[in-house]
């Protein structure tokens, strides 16, 4: 999968609420109503990105979940890192 150019991750970031460019990758911070909500959230990821076979770095805490997606095998973004944050996005 190739690799997208700055103009390229800008304008897919633009389609995406709450989604910002951290060096390689994408992140974005949902916030739920406690930490079972949190849980039950990252339940509702894990087989859409399974089914990608494209898995997120997540980091939970008690009404909050730190989503941050990259192709590490590409060293940085490609498409299905912004199509991923956007399934992700409608589970929230």
């Amino acid at each position: 999968m190739a690799l997208l150019n700055d103009d390229q991750i800008r304008e897919r970031l633009e389609g995406l609420e709450g989604w910002e460019r951290d060096g390689e990758s994408i992140r974005k911070e949902f916030k739920l109503e406690d930490f079972k909500g949190s849980v039950d959230f990252v339940n509702r990821l894990t087989p859409v990105a399974e089914d990608m076979n494209h898995h997120p770095d997540l980091e939970i805490s008690w009404n909050t979940v730190k989503v941050s997606i990259s192709t590490h095998s590409e060293g940085g973004l490609t498409e299905n890192d912004f199509e991923l944050a956007g399934k992700i996005d409608s589970l929230a």
